[in-house]
């Protein structure tokens, strides 16, 4: 019992032949990961978040405002596949920045109404690179995109559009 108790108390037990005995254990550094993680959570989400922004301003709603995405347009192949890798790249980046909204409780307030539809664009990048139905796909991207920045900035994590280089897009970062 008294091994319990030390146990609880932050300490640790140790016993060589039958006898307990108290090995005393350093206090946790103030600055844990954890609590920088926490201290960090805004910065990360705003950075990722950015980034998902960016990539689907870039090769989602600007190809498909110019037109790029209608069938007989020039480039329109192209076009799709860039959407794509756009669109699972926006979908990897916006699951990050949910986790990273987790470790913020105003940010986590103001995220936790679009989760199900973060999750909604898991399969949209199949349907962009195919081709199938682009104007609701991209639509969706837009408004998702746009409901994470004013989560964000209602949580005072103002969200700006970082466009990823084309080999962080291919990387999926």
């Amino acid at each position: 019992m008294l091994c319990g108790a030390l146990l609880v108390g932050g300490t640790a037990c140790a016993g060589g032949n039958g006898s307990t005995e108290a090995v005393a254990r350093p206090a946790a550094a103030s600055s844990s990961p954890a609590v920088e993680r926490q201290k960090l959570a805004k910065t990360r989400f705003v950075a990722n978040a950015g980034l998902a922004a960016g990539a689907t301003y870039q090769w989602i709603v600007k190809p498909w405002k110019a037109g790029k995405f209608k069938k007989g347009a020039k480039g329109r192949k192209f076009a799709l596949v860039k959407a794509g890798l756009a669109g699972a790249f926006t979908y990897n980046r916006l699951k990050a920045a949910q986790r990273n909204a987790k470790g913020d409780p105003t940010l986590a307030k103001a995220v936790a109404p679009l989760t199900a539809g973060i999750d909604k664009l898991k399969d949209l990048p199949k349907q962009l690179r195919k081709g199938d139905g682009v104007d609701s796909v991209s639509g969706s991207f837009d408004d998702i995109i746009n409901g994470v920045k004013d989560a964000g900035k209602s949580a005072g994590a103002e969200v700006k559009d970082k466009v990823p280089s084309a080999k962080e897009l291919a990387k999926g970062s």
